[in-house]
C-alpha cells in the first residue's frame, strides 16, 4: 500500500503509508504537515493510493 498527498501543483508533499498492510480496513490521520515536519498552507491537497492492481485519486480540502 501506497498513499501520498499532493499539493494544487501536483509536487508530492509527504507520503503517509509506503508498507505492506493485510486485508481489511485500516485508518490513517494526516496532522497537515509535510515529510520535514513543516505545517502546510489550508487549502486542496489530492492523495493517491496504490495498492497491487488498484489506484486511486481524491481531492481533500485542509482547514486549520
Amino acid at each position: 500500500i501506497n498513499i501520498t498527498v499532493y499539493n494544487i501543483l501536483g509536487q508530492s508533499v509527504t507520503t503517509l503509508v509506503d508498507e505492506e498492510k493485510p486485508a481489511g480496513e485500516h485508518q490513517v490521520t494526516w496532522s497537515g504537515v509535510d515529510r520535514h515536519g513543516a505545517p502546510l498552507a489550508s487549502g486542496i491537497y489530492f492523495y493517491r493510493l496504490v495498492a497491487e492492481t488498484y489506484s486511486s485519486t481524491k481531492k481533500m480540502v485542509l482547514l486549520k
